[in-house]
């Protein structure tokens, strides 16, 4: 059941010390990037150039977002149990399984497996005593996670497909410093007029939340933002193509100011929360530019937050993190339980 939103409550110390263990979890992003790219430092021991990459697990499509503009290879994100049947000795396999969902998971394993009895290289990130290590042989690359946190072992998997040759630069310590700023800017010893994550909780209250990116991976983040926002409102947050959202901005009828709330009701409006990512190219500021122009005839609210600086990867993290603060602060002020 979900109260209303109070934002008091993003203030309250007693309220935030319900939650404190989410909070340091976020807070903790950066230093768990740092601890995967520990057992990420020696360079990726491909046998040869693949024909190939297939990325299975969580944050397949991170993995390809990144790669694909520079991979010299063709690269597919694989969502279902088992491999594509062109797959071979050939071609790697990239299975990123650091969470418990992700390394007990049958469909996830049966991946792997299938990948070693083809006599595919693989690359898993998992813990060194997880189940799905069992599976791949030892000539296979193992990047051994020491935390939970699939987004830290993608970019510890980042960094070594560059090792090999396969992607673009990846500085793990930068992505770990995007993490950390966020997690300063978003602090709970920050009050509400000076935190950005607490402010886009207040934004996202009461409302139903449309969330466009530019980019490829701005787009991600916003399929991540939108899981979240779903699990601590119970309410419609969509993350979809400019075109998606266009529609629903010319079906959202203006709001109409003077009507009276306790006889005509309280309808809740959309937002369109834009992802800003100054990488997105020209064909994503037009996008932008009319959808934009589309809430400002609906008489819907924009809320922009931006991508910042850095590389792809810095950029996707301070996208992320932020949706996740917002999420978090906005189950604090409707007095949500989370897992």
């Amino acid at each position: 059941m979900f109260s209303e939103f109070d934002d008091t409550r993003l203030d309250d110390p007693q309220v935030l010390a319900t939650y404190d263990d989410r909070l340091r979890y976020l807070a903790m992003a950066g230093a768990r990037i740092r601890s995967e790219a520990l057992d990420a430092r020696v360079p990726a021991d491909l046998t040869m150039m693949p024909r190939g990459v297939i990325v299975a697990g969580a944050e397949a499509r991170l993995i390809r977002a990144v790669l694909e503009p520079v991979c010299p290879v063709p690269l597919i994100a694989w969502p279902l149990p088992g491999l594509p049947g062109w797959v071979g000795a050939l071609d790697l396999v990239v299975v990123i399984a650091s969470e418990p969902e992700g390394y007990q998971n049958p469909d996830l394993m049966a991946t792997a497996a299938e990948a070693t009895r083809r006599g595919a290289q693989v690359m898993l990130a998992a813990p060194e005593e997880s189940p799905i290590a069992q599976t791949i042989s030892g000539e296979d690359i193992q990047v051994f996670t020491r935390t939970t946190d699939p987004t830290a072992a993608a970019v510890a998997v980042l960094a070594q497909l560059h090792d090999a040759g396969l992607g673009p630069v990846v500085n793990t310590e930068n992505a770990a410093e995007a993490a950390d700023m966020v997690a300063e800017a978003c602090s709970p010893h920050r009050d509400l007029s000076s935190n950005p994550g607490k402010d886009l909780a207040c934004a996202l209250a009461d409302t139903d939340p449309l969330l466009w990116g530019g980019s490829v991976l701005a787009a991600r983040a916003s399929r991540r933002w939108a899981e979240a926002l779903r699990s601590v409102s119970g309410r419609h947050a969509l993350a979809t193509d400019a075109g998606g959202i266009l529609e629903v901005l010319r079906n959202t009828r203006p709001q109409n100011l003077f009507a009276d709330p306790f006889t005509d009701g309280q309808e809740r409006r959309p937002v369109l929360v834009v992802l800003d990512d100054e990488h997105s190219g020209d064909a994503g500021v037009r996008a932008g530019r009319t959808l934009r122009e589309a809430a400002a005839e609906s008489g819907v609210r924009v809320c922009e937050i931006s991508a910042g600086q850095g590389s792809d990867v810095d950029r996707y993290i301070t996208l992320l993190m932020q949706g996740l603060y917002g999420a978090t602060y906005l189950a604090i002020g409707r007095g949500t339980q989370l897992a």
